[in-house]
């Protein structure tokens, strides 16, 4: 975790850095005021360090850690934003323009991008602070007998910020959909289950046909005892997938993993081949993991896999970023000729609460 906080520290001060030298400094009509924005970026810088250093922690007022995680999303929309004035400028001394035309075209694309910036940012914390939204996904599945229903909940992250009021929307926009089941597909705390407990209450007033199902996200192994997170969710009548699988209404095989963050943290690791081991043959099969490169661990015999994890990027264009990682960002794909599998962009947020060209939701998924 401290090795996490300086490496994160050192990353905004240099994202903050470029953004100065880059980005402000060469604006003309700022020159006068470059002392200043200096100033408020070191600020910022200093802020953001001691979000990353205490949002883990205990006895942080809830005000300041969401100030200061704004900060953080509004230091790399002002990266993004400082790259694209980077690259714009190029023409500026490639090309050879009159002085006064390109003092001209300077001063057009200094006020573009200062707009798009702060559009962008205002934007993103539109997003942040905006309610999930409802959609429905039409998904074809092969040897479905009956139509089935799924409302997905992922990455709802309650904590410090997100808190009861926010689950109970959750729940009620996703009893709405009025599903034949609903999965809840991790990352649903960033809590200890001790102080979890209150928040997630109204995860009792989930209402299905057929049962609600939960499998481990990576943050529930940042947040103390998985095994009382398992209990605690358990508690609330929902039924959690441990490597094993279930069949739902004669209709489907819907097998649950733990999280692969099990592998490194060497307990509760996911095992796909005992998940499928009693499988009903005549049913399709469809696996619950929070993390869409689970594929990497499936050989073409999944019908359907329902993810979360990436939050859609959360701030565009951060997805890209994701991508390193994760195969599939947001949506349905299909992965192979039988598998396919969806990514939701998830309820909640971590980190800033902001969302850009990612919107949060709760999917109901139609299998026909």
């Amino acid at each position: 975790m401290v090795n996490f906080s300086i490496i994160a520290s050192a990353v905004m001060f240099c994202l903050n850095l470029f953004s100065f030298v880059c980005f402000f400094y060469r604006i003309d009509f700022f020159k006068k005021w470059r002392w200043i924005i200096a100033i408020l970026l070191i600020i910022m810088t200093i802020l953001e360090v001691y979000y990353f250093v205490s949002f883990r922690r205990g006895g942080a007022s809830i005000i300041l850690l969401q100030v200061t995680a704004s900060l953080v999303g509004v230091s790399f929309l002002l990266f993004f934003a400082s790259i694209l004035y980077f690259i714009l400028r190029i023409p500026l001394h490639v090309i050879p323009f009159s002085e006064s035309r390109r003092r001209a075209l300077k001063s057009i694309l200094d006020v573009t991008i200062l707009i798009a910036a702060f559009s962008w940012i205002l934007k993103g914390f539109v997003g942040g602070f905006s309610k999930p939204i409802k959609r429905s996904v039409e998904v074809k599945l092969a040897n479905l007998k009956a139509p089935l229903s799924i409302a997905q909940i992922t990455d709802v992250h309650i904590g410090k910020v997100l808190g009861l009021e926010f689950m109970q929307e959750v729940v009620k926009l996703t009893n709405e959909l009025d599903a034949d089941i609903v999965v809840i597909t991790g990352d649903l705390v960033d809590l200890t289950p001790k102080y979890a407990k209150d928040k997630l209450k109204p995860l009792k007033d989930l209402k299905s046909r057929f049962g609600i199902y939960y499998v481990l996200g990576n943050h529930e192994y940042f947040n103390g005892d998985v095994e009382e997170v398992i209990k605690l969710i358990q508690s609330f009548g929902i039924k959690v997938l441990e490597n094993e699988s279930v069949v739902v209404a004669d209709r489907i095989n819907l097998a649950g993993i733990y999280d692969l963050r099990g592998e490194r943290f060497g307990y509760f690791k996911p095992d796909v081949e005992k998940a499928l081991q009693n499988i009903d043959k005549t049913l399709p099969i469809v696996l619950l993991s929070h993390q869409p490169k689970v594929v990497q661990k499936i050989s073409d015999n999944v019908d359907l896999i329902i993810s979360g994890h990436t939050h859609g990027g959360q701030i565009f264009p951060f997805g890209l970023f994701v991508l390193i990682d994760q195969p599939y960002l947001y949506g349905l794909y299909q992965h192979s000729q039988r598998t396919q599998i969806f990514v939701s962009s998830g309820a909640g947020y971590w980190g800033p609460p902001l969302r850009v060209l990612a919107p949060s939701e709760i999917v109901k998924l139609e299998l026909k």
